[in-house]
């Protein structure tokens, strides 16, 4: 028996030794790299340590050190400076599972096509980490993180778990390229959705608060997002940077603020802009909304050659369109007013009235081929059932026809503007004067014109004005086809008989003033010259009692009688 007993004892205090020899040589280069070869042959996974290390003063937790771990042939899932593992009894029945995994000081890719970490925890800490993931869709890269999951069950596709809560905070974090500092994100994950019940960070100067949560189909509701005090720059012009905002999933706001932002792009900017927006959903390109409204008012709002100061609007959105409370902005030196409504069915705008004052415009270079060019797919047609216009000056500076409009008032009914996508006067009644005007250098006084249309012509039922002692009186006639006919009555009254002249009309070989009869046809064809389409006679009588009748053909002089 006394053998038995020494023997026993002898074979106890071997297998005490080689535990304490493989406890030993585990915390060596040596350990650490068995270890690693032993991963990396025998599983999915590469893995590479300098080093175990484990105290007695803290037993139930080992320390990993310089610890690099991912799927074999892709980048690393984890390389860490430590990697803590915190053991419990629950380790007896499920050894891939620990009561808390902490990584510091390192790089964690959480791709969702790379495989599961094969661990799990109770807690897992991030502590100084850089994040990299594209979950759900979002390009992420947050540096300096600290964070913490509870509990954390990584799956393929799920590098979070399918259910768990969270919180991070970061310095710094990039979302789509969009940089932010001093990040704080706290939510919960169930499956495929993702719910952010509170989150903070710095954006462009500014600050972001709110929550939102993403629903198993992919989709975002967004239950308040405030952000305020934003200074943005960007290369891109207005339209590449809506595009870019139109690319995101599916997304519901019930609430957006954007308070005092200065935004900056190439040819746009945003000054002092507040805004406020309701229950709209954005999803491939285009929106949908029942009840949906948005306010926003700025000191400046700039795109390209339009500058609008202090402008305020009042939109509702529902499912037949946009319904344009309030919408008003001094532009030019003048005052504009609208309201009305924008169709979807018909992509039609219909304004209850539109109002323009005290306006000093100039005309773009190209403004005559802007006006032939067809309008965007949503927008198919223009009406306007009242328009004002009070004291405006316009001006084009071409200077194949140069001319300048003073203290020009306007008054029009029932205006259809633009149809089938193209401008034009397709409909209505219009009534335009001014105190003064200039004409390719000729002076004019109390120009005048009023108008009506249809379907088929634009009737110009009174256009004149005084010119020198005299005055000058036409009606005229345009179809409203394609080939845009026309014919012109013109009646002058002791003018000066060189006024024609300076409007395209060949040179009359009387002087001073007269009495001019004048009859043209011809057309308006878009994108072709008019003056080859032009026959008409003019009728000149000067004070001394002489006359010269005048012949043109397709533009051409071909009659010069003086009698």
């Amino acid at each position: 028996m006394k053998f038995l007993g020494k023997f026993l004892l002898s074979i106890l205090l071997i297998v005490l030794l080689i535990i304490v020899l493989i406890y030993v040589l585990l915390q060596t280069s040596w350990g650490a790299g068995w270890i690693s070869r032993q991963v990396t042959q025998h599983s999915a996974y590469q893995l590479s340590l300098e080093k175990i290390v484990h105290s007695w003063s803290d037993p139930s937790e080992v320390y990993f050190d310089n610890i690099t771990f991912g799927q074999k042939e892709r980048a690393p899932i984890l390389v860490a400076k430590r990697l803590v593992a915190g053991f419990s009894v629950r380790q007896l029945s499920e050894p891939y599972h620990f009561d808390r995994i902490q990584m510091q000081d390192g790089t964690l890719n959480l791709d969702p096509a790379s495989l599961a970490f094969p661990l799990e925890a109770d807690v897992l800490q991030l502590n100084g980490m850089a994040i990299k993931s594209p979950y759900g869709g979002w390009e992420l890269n947050g540096q300096n993180v600290n964070a913490g999951v509870t509990p954390w069950k990584p799956q393929i596709g799920f590098p979070l778990g399918r259910n768990s809560r969270f919180q991070i905070s970061a310095r710094s974090l990039t979302l789509n390229g969009i940089p932010a500092a001093n990040v704080l994100v706290q939510g919960e994950i169930n499956n495929n959705q993702l719910r952010l019940d509170n989150l903070g960070a710095d954006v462009s100067r500014g600050e972001l608060t709110g929550n939102a949560r993403r629903d198993e189909d992919g989709g975002w509701q967004v239950d308040n997002l405030r952000l305020s005090n934003v200074r943005m720059q960007t290369e891109q012009s207005l339209d590449e940077f809506l595009q870019q905002l139109s690319e995101v999933p599916k997304i519901t706001i019930h609430r957006f603020d954007l308070i005092d932002a200065r935004m900056e792009g190439r040819n746009w900017a945003f000054s002092d802009l507040d805004l406020t927006l309701r229950n709209i959903t954005f999803q491939d390109g285009d929106w949908s909304s029942d009840d949906g409204t948005l306010s926003f008012n700025a000191s400046d709002l700039i795109n390209g050659s339009v500058h609008l100061n202090d402008p305020i609007a009042n939109l509702t959105f529902s499912a037949q369109g946009i319904d344009i409370r309030q919408f008003s902005g001094r532009w030019q030196g003048g005052l504009m007013r609208t309201s009305g409504r924008w169709l979807r069915a018909d992509q039609r705008l219909e304004l209850d009235e539109f109002m323009v004052a005290g306006l000093e415009y100039s005309l773009p270079e190209h403004w005559l081929t802007d006006w032939q060019q067809p309008l965007p797919d949503w927008l198919s047609g223009v009406v306007v059932d009242k328009f004002t216009a009070n004291r405006n000056l316009l001006i084009d500076i071409n200077p194949a026809f140069p001319f300048q409009i003073t203290a020009l008032d306007g008054a029009g009914r029932q205006l259809v503007l633009a149809k089938d996508h193209q401008w034009g006067i397709w409909s209505g009644s219009l009534n335009l004067n001014g105190s003064d005007a200039t004409f390719n250098k000729i002076d004019v006084r109390r120009p005048s014109l009023a108008l009506s249309a249809d379907q088929g012509k634009i009737a110009v039922t009174e256009l004149s004005a005084f010119a020198g002692e005299g005055l000058l009186e036409a009606t005229a006639i345009i179809s409203q086809q394609a080939n845009r006919a026309f014919s012109l009555s013109l009646n002058g009254r002791a003018v000066p008989l060189n006024v024609l002249e300076h409007w395209g009309w060949p040179a009359i070989p009387l002087g001073g003033n007269g009495n001019l009869q004048l009859t043209l046809t011809g057309g308006l064809p878009a994108g072709s010259p008019f003056k080859p389409t032009l026959n008409g006679k003019l009728h000149a009588l000067n004070a001394e009692g002489k006359t010269v009748t005048q012949t043109m053909t397709q533009g051409a002089l071909v009659a010069d009688t003086p009698q």
